[in-house]
């Protein structure tokens, strides 16, 4: 039996280094590549901290192997006693303490720029791009008419949406993220974002689409039986696409369904 151990202790830490190797590969890590700077430094963070981990487990499982491999020899040697080392007790302290602090102050930078809004890029808090409702069981946006900034009370001129956030790409936009009931999640993991949105309260999100495309947007929060509905898209445009697109949404919703009186065939 103790040779079994020995055996499943060294075999166990190369199979998960193997697979650790391979998993890019296999795109067993991320849904894809990060779809935005600030997603980029979040997976540096991951990275970072997986190497940690690797090393820190790789170690462990040495020294385990190491202690099985000798107690599993056979001689005469009466098994001892001992109470410990403190020499070694301060440094298994001291050392995952100093590698924790070190994370804690390496991540602040990039955990500030994603969460305080002194933070965010001036462009995207100077005109919020939209207002989103997380509701069950859907998303509803109001932008702000073209020309206009967004405003926190909606206005008559506000055009809205359900389930489609049109942003332009490869620049900083900022939402207002809202609730109309319970607690809803806004997730969009190409970009690596994901904040809750909380009841009674007005949370300001930014995020960049490096280049045109469709981001998956779900709701990384359970908020009923309607949960899994809560499926969207943002569309991040070129700007000159996004200024025609929410033009065309300003007409769409301005037009009354008749047409001019000057348009009309005399009869």
């Amino acid at each position: 039996m103790r040779w079994f151990w020995l055996t499943f202790f060294t075999v166990c830490p190369i199979v998960a280094v193997a697979f650790c190797v391979i998993a890019p590969g296999m795109d067993w890590w991320f849904p894809s590549e990060a779809g935005s700077p600030l997603g980029e430094r979040i997976d540096s963070l991951f990275h970072l901290i997986l190497y940690i981990v690797t090393g820190t487990f790789i170690g462990t499982q040495i020294a385990m192997v190491y202690v099985l491999w000798k107690s599993s020899k056979k001689d005469d040697t009466r098994a001892w006693f001992s109470h410990g080392s403190h020499n070694l007790e301060v440094i298994w302290t001291i050392v995952p303490a100093g590698i924790l602090l070190f994370i804690a102050l390496y991540q602040m930078d990039v955990w500030a720029e994603f969460r305080v809004v002194s933070q965010f890029p001036k462009e995207a808090r100077k005109a919020p791009v939209a207002e989103v409702m997380a509701r069950q069981f859907e998303w509803r946006i109001r932008y702000p008419e073209p020309g206009r900034i967004l405003q926190i009370q909606p206005q008559p001129t506000d055009l809205y949406a359900v389930n489609e956030i049109l942003v332009p790409a490869a620049k900083p936009v900022m939402i207002y993220l809202k609730t109309q009931d319970v607690q809803h999640s806004f997730f969009l993991p190409e970009l690596r974002v994901k904040q809750d949105a909380v009841p009674g309260q007005i949370i300001p999100v930014w995020f960049e689409a490096t280049k045109p495309g469709e981001y998956t947007l779900v709701c990384a929060e359970l908020c009923g039986w309607g949960h899994y509905k809560m499926g969207a898209r943002v569309v991040a445009l070129a700007e000159e696409q996004f200024e025609a697109a929410m033009e065309e949404l300003a007409e769409q919703q301005s037009d009354d369904g008749f047409a001019d009186a000057g348009d009309s065939d005399d009869e």
